[in-house]
């Protein structure tokens, strides 16, 4: 291949370098053509062109606002998660690029880049003087004009745009080498499938480097180059008629590969007639037929993993903070940021193994079931809020099962809400010990009972109250033992005695920020802010035994207040962001008291650490289970719970169905409760989390309740079994028909549309607005 001495991309038979006495000569036939042009812009008004002469310069590619790829870690600020941003950039400098890129892009877009002084004259003149008499504006770009337009972000086809590019490109090949601005080209120009510079492009289309010290293997041949040089005329294909001008992608459409062919062609002419290639290299030269097809989520990683979940949840809660409030979309993708996540990669891990139940490493009694069930795991740190571990389903590009975000669009995503059912008893039992009523008092606890004031007698459709199980305690039980036992006739009374208004703000003061009410004339549960101005009265009584809706994310948030002795902490994702040496968000760490003492903190964790599903070899470990049947079901369930936590990790775990239709084992059983099943997969998490994570229990062991005026028993140890209830998990009570409905109040904007919970629905696709059961 005939190269230079000097030069090994310049054509044969030119230098880069010039005798001074020529380079006289030059400086001043520029001057005069400078002079011609400026009056030419004074005639054609182009006063911007002119203030670009004496004012704009052109930075080099490391100084330019290009669109960057922003980085997503796990919590220890080192361990990647995800990678975003539709554009990807990777800068080689001039010396490491190979000669095939340079000769390919030189004969494909400026044959005489070598000798020309930066600017097409002709081209500009053209311009300007169609301009004047109203002819057609396009007109040719040099190399170094393509590279001012594009470091200027200059737009348009308009005769100003032109002359303005013209000055600017003219100061540039003053200033530079032509060494220097075809590198600075080489390395910003687009090149299609978001790549910008060619080094993002020939990873993009081929799988291999731009390199010139990579193996031969691995590097852009001659061929290969003048394929992606072709791309550079057009990126993409015209979003208006993508079909008729799909670019020059030769694996977008047919169109679009005979035209790749035809101007690859005309590239590799280029290069045997600056003699790159001699005519016989030419001649061998063959179209390569290894072009990659297209993937859309190239220069992304990580997002179709579970963790890929987190990155929606961190997107829609930095578009809440004031760095990034109100900016477009794809300001944090392609901004260039380091976003330290709050997840710990040890948890995170713990987390899939767990709750995977199509993987090797659930427990056993999950793993191999029907296609149609769906577990979510939300852990979150006690006294911080910190999510440690968050998974909503396997594909992270999937429906979220764990909880709900906002999109790009403001609109509400996921489909992470389902009823409680007696989960959601910690909040009646956190608000009953706060008002100083003690797990010790005894309840009537029959296992039918009426509930006039709540419309639920034999004389309504929605009928009494019942339990599904029972205990040896019945017909009067103590708190606690209607607690292990999840009898809802004890709850249920309870919830009546405390008000449902005390037992949404104790559950709204612990982390759950929402709840799905049932409304009259719509078909699906609305969501509710629990915040806002009378939301209590949109629930009816039955809320004290799990019917109505909440997300994964917010019970386990609830569940680490109560590990954190009532100290509630916001949950959220971010740790900090930061780009370069600038910090641009820190987490702001905020605790809030539910307004529980020690006395009463310690009566609620020696209460639920007597639930047999809450033990977790050598922590002192507090939960509750719960279900939800399918329809009016009582030997169907459809959702099952189990939450609890240890002073160091608070977490809850959900097991339902994707289609909404009863849980049923792969050997044709219905017996599918929290203890059972979702139990087992939070045993795991929180034994295998706490040892990856490398906790002593003995830092987190809980206060001992004074019980004023008795002697309590000993709670139960690790190892020790609690009393046993009489009976598998009772299923919740069948959904009742309130006998009155409240007049709810206008759905707030940007809260997502929920899912009926009380009939079974088809999941959205990934990504739907609505959060569904």
């Amino acid at each position: 291949m005939p190269q230079t001495p000097s030069d090994a991309v310049a054509p044969a038979g030119t230098s880069t370098g010039q005798p001074a006495k020529a380079a006289g000569k030059r400086s001043r036939r520029r001057t005069w053509r400078v002079g011609g042009l400026a009056v030419l812009l004074v005639m054609c008004g182009g006063g911007a062109a002119i203030g670009a002469l004496y004012v704009d310069t052109v930075p080099p590619p490391d100084e330019l606002v290009l669109p960057e790829s922003t980085t997503l870690y796990y919590a220890d600020g080192k361990t990647p998660m995800a990678k975003l941003g539709t554009e990807n950039r990777t800068i080689l400098a001039y010396e490491q690029m190979n000669d095939a890129v340079k000769q390919a892009i030189v004969a494909a877009e400026d044959r005489t880049f070598w000798t020309n002084e930066g600017i097409d004259f002709r081209g500009v003149m053209r311009a300007a003087w169609n301009n004047v008499t109203g002819g057609d504006r396009q007109g040719a770009s040099t190399i170094t004009q393509q590279y001012a337009r594009i470091a200027a972000d200059l737009k348009g086809v308009t005769y100003s745009r032109k002359l303005r590019e013209a000055v600017m490109a003219w100061k540039l090949d003053d200033e530079h080498s032509k060494e220097e601005i075809l590198g600075f080209y080489l390395n910003t120009v687009p090149f299609g499938r978001g790549a910008y510079g060619i080094e993002a492009a020939a990873q993009a289309f081929f799988g291999k480097t731009a390199r010139k010290d990579a193996s031969r293997e691995s590097q852009l041949m001659p061929s290969e180059a003048a394929v992606l040089a072709a791309m550079v005329k057009q990126p993409e294909a015209n979003p208006d008629d993508p079909e008729g001008q799909p670019g020059y992608d030769p694996k977008r459409n047919d169109k679009a590969r005979q035209n790749s062919i035809d101007r690859w062609r005309y590239i590799r002419d280029g290069m045997v007639a600056l003699g790159y290639l001699t005519a016989a290299e030419g001649a061998d030269l063959a179209y390569p037929d290894t072009v990659r097809d297209y993937d859309p989520r190239a220069g992304q990683s990580g997002l179709d993993r579970p963790t890929g979940l987190v990155v929606n949840h961190v997107l829609s809660e930095l578009r809440g903070t004031e760095p990034f409030k109100d900016r477009p979309f794809d300001y944090v993708r392609n901004g260039g940021f380091r976003i330290v996540t709050t997840v710990d990669k040890r948890a995170q891990d713990a987390a899939e193994a767990a709750a995977n139940i199509r993987g090797e490493k659930a427990p056993e009694v999950v793993r191999g079931q029907p296609k149609n069930w769906q577990s979510a795991l939300v852990a979150v740190e006690p006294g911080s809020g910190r999510v440690l571990a968050y998974y909503g389903g396997d594909d992270g590009l999937g429906a979220d099962y764990a909880g709900w975000y906002f999109d790009d669009e403001g609109n509400a995503a996921g489909f992470g809400q389902h009823p409680p059912g007696s989960s959601f008893k910690v909040y009646d039992l956190a608000e009953a010990v706060r008002q100083d009523i003690s797990p010790k008092q005894r309840f009537d606890s029959p296992a039918t009972k009426e509930f006039p004031k709540s419309g639920r007698t034999r004389d309504t459709a929605a009928g009494p109250i019942r339990n599904s199980g029972s205990a040896a305690c019945q017909p009067e039980c103590t708190l606690w033992e209607a607690t292990v036992a999840s009898l809802n006739t004890t709850y249920f009374a309870l919830t009546e005695q405390l008000g449902v208004p005390a037992v949404i703000d104790m559950a709204r003061k612990a982390g759950v920020e929402s709840m799905w009410a049932n409304e009259r004339g719509k078909p699906e549960p609305v969501r509710v802010a629990l915040g806002e101005t009378d939301a209590a009265s949109r629930f009816s009584t039955e809320v004290g035994i799990g019917q109505y809706g909440i997300t994964v994310q917010d019970h386990a948030n609830g569940m680490a207040t109560f590990a954190a002795g009532g100290e509630r902490a916001q949950s959220h994702f971010v740790r900090s962001v930061s780009k370069g040496d600038d910090k641009i968000y820190e987490e702001q760490l905020t605790r809030t008291d539910v307004g529980l003492n020690a006395e009463q903190a310690n009566q609620l964790n020696w209460t639920l650490r007597r639930v047999e599903a809450a033990k977790v070899p050598g922590w002192d470990a507090a939960g509750k289970t719960g279900t939800w049947q399918a329809g009016k079901s009582t030997t169907q369930n459809q959702h099952a719970w189990m939450v609890g936590y240890t002073g160091a990790i608070a977490a809850a775990v959900w097991l339902g169905t994707k289609d909404g239709k009863p849980l049923r084992t792969k050997d044709g059983s219905y017996d599918v409760f929290g203890a059972s099943h979702p139990g087992r997969i939070w045993q795991q998490f929180m034994t295998d989390a706490a040892k990856a994570m490398e906790l002593n229990p003995d830092d987190y062991r809980f206060g001992e309740p004074k019980f004023p005026g008795e002697t309590p028993s000993a709670p139960p140890s690790a190892e020790t079994p609690a009393p046993p209830t009489a009976s598998p998990e009772p299923a919740d009570t069948p959904r009742p028909t309130p006998s009155t409905e409240p007049t709810p109040e206008p759905e707030p904007t940007r809260t997502p549309k929920p899912t009926p919970s009380t009939r079974p629905t088809t999941p959205p696709a990934p990504r739907e607005v609505a959060p569904r059961a």
